[in-house]
């Protein structure tokens, strides 16, 4: 297997790293990359080599296209020359249909569009992948294997991709945001700087966890520890006050909306 990683950007990286971690051979990947300072730095930190556009998707069968959405296009104008046909071309490109991709290159071509987040650079990631039309379901095991190696994936139809961009791919920012808000509210309840940071970097870790490993809804834990008169529940009436659920489902909205503009 010959991996392009086409753009070596911070996600570019990541899926490299990633993959290299998981036992892909840095012979096997070639990164287009045009700047030359980054070429020399990803060569002596991972030792793989780095080439042009056109050599990296010539000998390629799988083609990671991880560029800045407005870069797509003439990114697969060039490639379209070289894409070998039966390559599998997986797009990290933020909004970009699989339709608009297949477009722009040969007929037949297998396109995977995939929404990842930034925890992908500590290889707990939530990409979220939807098929192309001609995507087979051996298509779609490749892709979903390479991408655990940056984290979990998840595969639902192409409908439901900016609905996803709203809850995992810009989900991360929310819980800076949450973090950021306590971590600001301890500090002016008289809580040392260091120690609040702490103690909101466990109690969100250990929350997550308590999701991940029982397996239980949010809701309920919620109300597990929400004694009635007590301190969690003079909390939560207070957000539910500010209209707290509200601004996150108006939030959301907002990143759903954004994400069709940004495709259109």
């Amino acid at each position: 297997m010959s991996i392009a990683i086409i753009g070596a950007g911070v996600m570019g990286e990541a899926v490299m790293a990633g993959l290299l971690d998981a036992g892909t051979s840095a012979t096997d990947i070639v990164v287009a990359e045009r700047r030359a300072e980054r070429i020399d730095e990803l060569y002596a930190t991972y030792g793989v080599r780095c080439a042009s556009l056109i050599e990296a998707v010539t000998a390629a069968n799988i083609v990671f296209l991880v560029v800045k959405p407005q870069d797509v296009a003439g990114v697969l104008e060039e490639m379209s020359q070289v894409v070998a046909p039966d390559a599998l071309v997986i797009s990290l490109a933020a909004g970009l249909t699989t339709s608009f991709i297949e477009s722009k290159l040969p007929p037949g071509i297998a396109v995977a569009r995939v929404m990842p987040n930034t925890p992908s650079l500590l290889k707990q990631g939530m990409s979220v992948m939807s098929a192309g039309s001609s995507c087979t379901q051996d298509h779609i095991d490749r892709a979903q294997k390479l991408l655990s190696a940056i984290g979990r994936v998840a595969i639902v139809p192409e409908s439901q991709q900016d609905a996803v961009t709203a809850i995992s791919g810009s989900g991360p920012a929310y819980i800076f945001y949450v973090a950021e808000a306590m971590f600001d509210a301890g500090v002016s309840l008289g809580v040392e700087p260091d120690v609040t940071m702490e103690l909101v970097l466990q109690t969100i870790f250990g929350a997550a966890t308590m999701l991940r490993e029982t397996e239980v809804l949010p809701e309920v834990l919620r109300q597990r520890v929400s004694s009635p008169n007590g301190t969690t529940v003079a909390a939560i009436n207070t957000l539910d006050k500010h209209k707290v659920r509200e601004a996150f489902a108006a939030a959301m909205t907002a990143a759903k909306n954004r994400s069709i503009e940004l495709g259109s």
